[in-house]
């Protein structure tokens, strides 16, 4: 099976989106679960959405994409974050 690519992104692609992303892979890594991944602004996602499995957002995704968003800003405050570390590991387990 082919490794599943998830987009990372924030406003501005460098600061909250870094962050999900260190904790996501620590998370996946913990249980055994490896993907491809990328980090980008918002405001790329309608140029490269469709090359993707699962987009995980700490902004608001206002286009309209194929892949799944989940929205991570509960791994940033820790509430709820562990619902949705699961979330986004049940998703590329699929």
């Amino acid at each position: 099976m082919a490794k599943k690519k998830v987009l990372f992104v924030c406003a501005t692609g460098i600061a909250t989106s870094t962050v999900v992303e260190e904790k996501v892979i620590e998370y996946c890594k913990e249980h055994g679960i490896d993907f491809d991944y990328d980090q980008r602004n918002v405001s790329s996602i309608p140029q490269i959405a469709d090359d993707f499995d699962l987009i995980v957002a700490t902004t608001q995704v206002a286009y309209k994409v194929n892949a799944p968003v989940i929205n991570a800003i509960p791994i940033l405050t820790g509430f709820g974050a562990d619902k949705v570390l699961e979330e986004i590991a049940e998703a590329l387990k699929a």
